[in-house]
C-alpha cells in the first residue's frame, strides 16, 4: 500500500487516525507534511499579497487553508494534478469571507482612547439639586406648590390655575414672589446661578 492511497475516493473519511494514533509514519501525517513543505511557502506569498501584507492574517489563512485540506483529505488526489490550485481557491474564499465578516460587523474600537475623555462629573450638579430641595423646604407652602407645579411638573401658568383652582393672574404673582424666596434660600446656601 503507498502512502498516498488516502487521498483517493475509495478511502473513508473515518478510517485513518488524524489524532496522531497510528504514530509517527501514519499516511494523512506524511501527506500533510508533504502538502505543507511543498504548498505553505508559495501559498503564503499568494495570501499575503490578498491581505495587503498583514503577516498575521496571511499566516492564520495559509493555516486554516491547511487544515482544510487536512479534513478533506480523503477527496484530494494528487495523482490527479497538483492540488495547488485548489489550495489557492479555498485560501482565497477564505480571505473573501473574513473581508465580508468584517464588513458585516460594526467597525472595532480601541477603548483606552475612551478612557482619556474626561467625564462629565455629576457631583456639582447633585449638589446643587439637592441645595433646591433644601430651599424648597424653607419656602412658604403656597410658594413650595407654585414652584413644583410650573417649574418640576413644567406646567404653563393658565394649566398651574386650573389645577390649583386659584386665577392665572394669582399664579404669575406667586411664581414671582416664590422665585424670589426661592433664590434668597439658595444664596443662604452659597448656590449662586
Amino acid at each position: 500500500m503507498r502512502n498516498d492511497d488516502v487521498v483517493t475516493e475509495e478511502h473513508p473519511v473515518g478510517r485513518s487516525d488524524r489524532s496522531g494514533g497510528h504514530g509517527a509514519g501514519a499516511p494523512d501525517e506524511d501527506l500533510m507534511r508533504a502538502l505543507y513543505r511543498e504548498h505553505a511557502g508559495p501559498l503564503f506569498g499568494f495570501v499575503l499579497h490578498l491581505v495587503a501584507g498583514d503577516r498575521q492574517r496571511a499566516e492564520d489563512v495559509v493555516q486554516e487553508t491547511l487544515v482544510r485540506a487536512w479534513r478533506n483529505i480523503h477527496r484530494l488526489d494528487p495523482e490527479g494534478g497538483s492540488l495547488r490550485p485548489w489550495l489557492v481557491t479555498v485560501a482565497r474564499r477564505i480571505v473573501i469571507d473574513g473581508h465580508r465578516s468584517a464588513l458585516a460587523r460594526p467597525r472595532e474600537v480601541d477603548a483606552s482612547a475612551l478612557e482619556q475623555l474626561p467625564a462629565e462629573d455629576e457631583t456639582d450638579r447633585a449638589l446643587r439639586m439637592m441645595s433646591v430641595a433644601d430651599a424648597l423646604g424653607d419656602l412658604s407652602p403656597a410658594h413650595r406648590e407654585i414652584i413644583v407645579e410650573t417649574y418640576l411638573k413644567g406646567r404653563t401658568a393658565n394649566e398651574a390655575a386650573a389645577e390649583l383652582g386659584i386665577p392665572a393672574g394669582t399664579v404669575r404673582s406667586r411664581v414671582f414672589y416664590a422665585l424670589r424666596s426661592l433664590r434668597l434660600a439658595l444664596e443662604e446656601r452659597g448656590v449662586t446661578s
